[in-house]
């Protein structure tokens, strides 16, 4: 037998998302608290990456934070003005954007006892989270969600990355941040189709995880609709506790196995993102993504067809649209780019194919292989309910 030396390894780790709104009035201490909960003594250096549309939309934003910030300087020690940086999936499709993190982190000694602050949506998190995870190998990252889609989903996980390749999230790190807290007056200047675009996600987890939760955003779907602050609060709040009730029971928080039940209706979503040049948004391309999954599974005889109706009805009510004219794009060879996905999803989970599909709404299941032929009757049906419905939703260039 080969010598070997062998232990297990087991690390403990707190993951905590906070709830609160104006976080940056002086006297809303929910910051400062968070921050000061640590044995160590004297000012903690802090250094805030800030989501550039977040400044355009609220001007005053970044001079509110640095009031807050010598407010609480007994605590709390910023070492610079908020540094704004641009948001949205474009900071993600360069390693550049990194590397201007890392480079503040270094000018301004921030430490592995310090902290690096990111307010801004999901794409941002997601790449200073991976500066975080990286520079002196990991510093204390706090997120602070700025959109529906980051509040309830993306920013309270525990992943990090950056697209590469052509591929989304090529690069990436599983770390947990220090903290999340989200403030839902964040939301108040999103417009309306990135206030919306969350909603898919909670969507997403209630079929695969919790029925009542669907019957709830059933009923408040007129309200979500019009974005009425109760009901998006209540969204948010139980999407986000579902995602961090995925993470710390699953036994997988670091995805070491092939299944991802949180990535239901992601495989054409992602290849949708890259196809339309990321026109159309995340949330956008995962309701197609649902969409296309549910009538598959209907089709196989897994999900009965009234649940699969309620699906695609509610995801219609919130507003979404269940079409796209990318799913139609064409190789040169005339095969239909988004199958790719399958692929592109199957390398990125490990080398097996692993996709989520319904067996009622709340009740989830794998498959390790798809049928190409009902993947295609299931694209063409969308098409013709787009057709006979006179769906002309058609997802804008900007806005």
């Amino acid at each position: 037998m080969t010598p070997r030396i062998e232990r297990d390894v087991t690390v403990s780790w707190r993951h905590r998302v906070l709830f609160t709104q104006n976080i940056f009035d002086a006297e809303n201490t929910v910051l400062r608290d968070t921050l000061a909960d640590d044995p160590a003594g004297g000012p903690r250096k802090v250094l805030l990456v800030l989501d550039e549309a977040l400044t355009k939309a609220r001007p005053t934003l970044a001079r509110e934070i640095e009031i807050y910030f010598k407010t609480h300087s007994d605590v709390l020690n910023l070492v610079c003005a908020p540094f704004v940086m641009e948001g949205g999936e474009r900071t993600k499709n360069s390693y550049f954007h990194v590397s201007e993190v890392h480079s503040q982190v270094d000018r301004y000694h921030i430490d592995r006892h310090s902290y690096l602050i990111c307010v801004g949506g999901g794409a941002l998190l997601d790449m200073v989270g991976l500066a975080a995870a990286t520079a002196h190998r990991g510093i204390r990252h706090v997120r602070i969600p700025t959109t529906t889609l980051s509040q309830n989903d993306s920013g309270v996980g525990v992943k990090n990355g950056i697209n590469a390749f052509g591929k989304k999230n090529f690069i990436g790190t599983f770390a947990p941040p220090f903290a999340v807290i989200n403030d839902f007056q964040m939301l108040a200047t999103l417009t309306a189709r990135d206030k919306r675009n969350g909603y898919v996600e909670a969507v997403k987890v209630a079929c695969i995880r919790d029925a009542e939760f669907f019957d709830a955003i059933e009923t408040d779907a007129d309200a979500l609709a019009s974005f009425e602050p109760a009901a998006m609060q209540r969204l948010i709040h139980r999407c986000a506790e579902l995602h961090m009730n995925h993470i710390t029971t699953s036994g997988d928080p670091f995805e070491t196995g092939s299944a991802r039940p949180l990535d239901f209706g992601h495989w054409a979503a992602h290849k949708l993102e890259q196809v339309s040049e990321y026109r159309l948004r995340h949330g956008e391309a995962v309701a197609i993504g649902i969409a296309l999954d549910c009538i598959y599974a209907r089709d196989c005889d897994h999900l009965d067809a009234a649940a699969c109706d309620r699906i695609l009805r509610l995801l219609e009510r919130l507003g979404f649209s269940l079409w796209s004219q990318d799913l139609l794009h064409e190789t040169e060879d005339g095969q239909l780019v988004v199958l790719e996905g399958l692929e592109e999803f199957r390398e990125h989970l490990g080398g097996q194919l692993t996709i989520t599909l319904l067996r009622a709404i709340g009740e989830g299941f794998e498959v390790h292989e798809m049928n190409t032929s009902k993947v295609l009757a299931a694209i063409h049906e969308l098409h013709a309910r787009n057709e006979s419905e006179g769906d002309q939703k058609i997802i804008p260039a900007n806005g």
